[in-house]
Parts: C-alpha cells; structure tokens; sequence
C-alpha cells in the first residue's frame, strides 16, 4: 500500500501559512512545490486552479486535497499544509480549511495518482489524526505523523 512519505518528502511540510483565500493557498503551494520539483511555479498553480474549477477539492473536516496532472512532473509528488486560520473552499459540509495535502502527478500516473488521492483521503479523514496535524506546530512532528500515520498514533 501507497505511504504518505512515498510521496511527500519533509522539505513539503508548511506548518504554518497565513493566507486569506484559497487562490493565496494555491499561490503559496505552488511556490513552494515549484522548489521542491523544478517546474515552473505558475504552471503549478494553472494546473491547480484548473481541476479546482471542476469542483472544489475540499473533502470536508477541514480538509483539501488539491491536485493536478503535468507533463513536467517526473514522478508524483505533495505538499501538506497546515493553515493559520482556516480558508472558505466551497467544501461540501459548508467547513472551512485548515489542513491542505496538495498532489501532483505525471499526466501518466493514471491509476497511481488515485490510488495516492485515496491514501490521502482516508489518511486525514481519521478525525483523532487530523486532531493531532491541528495541535502540532513544526515540520517535523507533521511529518512524522504523516509518516506514521493515524494507526501508530492511536490513543
């Protein structure tokens, strides 16, 4: 089974953003996945932008999941933020976000990149874990949860 840290390495952890908006978030992220992969920062946050215009990534709990597909991307790869003050993202369940998990997939990921979404998804929707993301402050304690995951975090 596909690992959070098969995809998410600890130089993608933002621990603390401060935005207004989700576009800011996209912007943010796609500064950030712009140094971690080399492709250009816009075409990032283009490809960001334009699935969220398909329906918004926002999962519910206060939870994004936003991704996208590019020629560029060598191999997959994410960036989990964890926001300062939660953004409206015309989730379902009406819930701003706070936790963000961004994904980005080589137009041939095919079956990998949602096979990576799923592991995402049923990864932060475990409500003690995405507790645990909320209530820790640095990149390394996020990372190290997410590298466990919410099994070796259970109370």
């Amino acid at each position: 089974m596909m690992q959070l840290q098969d995809f998410i390495a600890p130089n993608a952890i933002m621990p603390s953003v401060k935005v207004a908006n989700k576009k800011q978030l996209f912007q943010e992220c796609s500064a950030r996945a712009a140094i971690i992969s080399g492709i250009g920062e816009r075409e990032i946050f283009d490809a960001l932008w334009q699935r969220e215009k398909l329906g918004s990534t926002g999962v519910g709990n206060g939870i994004a999941i936003p991704h996208g597909k590019l020629a560029k991307a060598g191999r997959m790869f994410g960036l989990f933020t964890r926001l300062e003050n939660p953004v409206d993202f015309d989730a379902m369940d009406g819930i701003p976000v706070d936790l963000v998990c961004v994904l980005i997939a080589p137009e041939s990921a095919g079956a990998d990149h949602l096979k990576a979404l799923a592991q995402v998804a049923r990864t932060l929707r475990d409500t003690n874990f995405a507790s645990l993301l909320r209530a820790t402050r640095d990149e390394i304690g996020l990372f190290s949860l997410l590298a466990g995951g919410p099994t070796s975090h259970a109370a």
